[in-house]
C-alpha cells in the first residue's frame, strides 16, 4: 500500500522526493504527490517530512 501526502500540511520542501528510492514522488500543486504504482511503501519519506504529511495510506 502507497503512502499519501497530505496537501494541506505539505509545504513542498522536497524533502520527501529526495529521500524516496523508488523515485515515486514528484511535484505536484500546490504539494508533492506519491505514485502508487512506484511506491515500494518503505516510508523513507514519512521519516524525512518535517510536517508530518505523509502516511500509510
Amino acid at each position: 500500500m502507497a503512502h499519501k501526502i497530505d496537501p494541506e500540511k505539505c509545504v513542498a520542501c522536497g524533502c520527501c522526493k529526495d529521500a524516496c528510492p523508488a523515485e515515486a514522488i514528484a511535484e505536484g500543486s500546490p504539494a508533492y504527490v506519491i505514485d502508487a504504482d512506484k511506491c515500494v511503501d518503505c516510508g523513507a519519506c514519512a521519516g524525512t517530512c518535517p510536517n508530518e504529511a505523509i502516511a500509510p495510506a
